[in-house]
């Protein structure tokens, strides 16, 4: 027994250290508004978790040493109704009620010294009502996740 706890004990030392990435999502002033009067605020926790676990997904998958990572929702429009907005408007159906949806985000990234290592500007919105998801952030969800494949791949070009 002692031998396997002093065999896993090595093994611990020379596996690679997880990479750390502090990642901070913001909203933008107008975009904050509309948290607030339209979505819900606990809508914008939601997208924040849903980019932050897109950008470790990409980071990690590229094998990207990223300290810190600035995102900023600019805007953001959901799919479906947002809880909120069910609530504010009763007559609101949930089932039928689709629109086209997206996102807009702006990050910067920096190493461990702070230096920029890079930033990225991007937004995608749904063109086709007929492709758009059955959940309230779908397309919001669709353009975190090419955003944080974008933004991977842009950090290790300039690697």
């Amino acid at each position: 027994m002692k031998y396997v706890l002093a065999a896993a004990a090595t093994a611990l030392l020379f596996a690679p250290a997880a990479l750390a990435t502090e990642i901070s999502v913001g909203y933008s002033p107008d975009f904050a508004q509309t948290l607030e009067d339209d979505y819900g605020t606990r809508e914008g926790t939601y997208l924040a978790k849903q980019i932050e676990n897109d950008l470790m997904r990409e980071f990690a998958s590229a094998g990207l040493d990223v300290e810190r990572v600035v995102v900023m929702i600019e805007r953001a429009v959901p799919s479906k109704p947002t809880f909120k907005q069910l609530g504010d408007r009763p007559g609101l159906d949930y089932g039928d009620s689709v629109s086209i949806g997206g996102m807009k985000l702006t990050a910067t990234a920096f190493d461990a010294d702070g230096a920029e290592m890079g930033s990225l500007s991007y937004d995608w919105f749904e063109t086709d009502i007929r492709r758009t998801g059955i959940t309230t952030w779908y397309d919001a969800n669709r353009a975190s996740d090419r955003f944080a494949r974008k933004f991977a791949k842009k950090l290790q070009a300039e690697v």
